[in-house]
């Protein structure tokens, strides 16, 4: 019998997907999380053969919970509606084994639960195409100067924290604005958001 922990924060489809997969001879649902903490807790409590989890949720999200639980003895697959490319190359990091798409058919998430345990690595084809198209072109710290813009914080704030000059983090904005070929902080904060870029 394969065990399972479900980690979704949408109650109506953390019971659908628990019945659906009670509904398989070899499966059998031993927990429900409704964020990544709990699904974190579960799975070293439980210790379920797999952990199937949804990325955004509130406090914990998906991504970070399979972070914490990489290396444990849980195969992991994401199962989200979230086609991005920086979602799924994170989620590769992880070690997760699968990455899903919601909108995939229902019988496909029992036999990816399946090919999982058989030791294969299943992951939506559209996420495999896009992973190899686009990277994120920005330097690891260009990518701090844009979280810490993110965060609200303004020129200077960002030249004290990093112990640059003010006129060094003006240079690394607009280069990240070249790049990331938008107008504004905002269009580069939204497009680096989209992608899945922020940590």
């Amino acid at each position: 019998m394969i065990r399972i922990v479900i980690a979704e924060d949408q109650q109506l489809l953390l019971g659908a997907f628990g019945s659906l997969l009670n509904l398989e001879d070899d499966m059998e649902v031993v927990g429900k999380a409704s964020n990544g903490e709990e699904a974190v807790a579960l799975v070293e409590k439980l210790q379920p053969d797999v952990c199937i989890m949804d990325i955004e949720m509130p406090g914990k999200s998906g991504l970070e919970a399979a972070e914490q639980l990489k290396g444990k003895n849980c195969k992991l697959i994401i199962l989200t509606t979230f086609a991005r490319s920086g979602y799924f190359q994170r989620a590769l990091k992880a070690g997760v084994n699968g990455y899903l798409l919601k909108d995939s058919p229902s019988e496909e998430l029992a036999s990816s639960i399946r090919s999982v345990m058989a030791g294969k690595r299943i992951y939506a084809p559209e996420l495999i195409e896009d992973a190899y198209g686009e990277g994120n072109p920005l330097t690891d710290r260009e990518k701090e100067v844009l979280e810490l813009v993110a965060d609200g914080k303004n020129t200077k704030e960002i030249a004290d924290k990093l112990s640059l000059k003010t006129g060094t983090v003006r240079n690394y904005i607009s280069t990240i604005l070249d790049k990331l070929e938008v107008k504004n902080r905002i269009e580069a904060i939204t497009q680096s958001k989209e992608k899945g870029w922020f940590k």
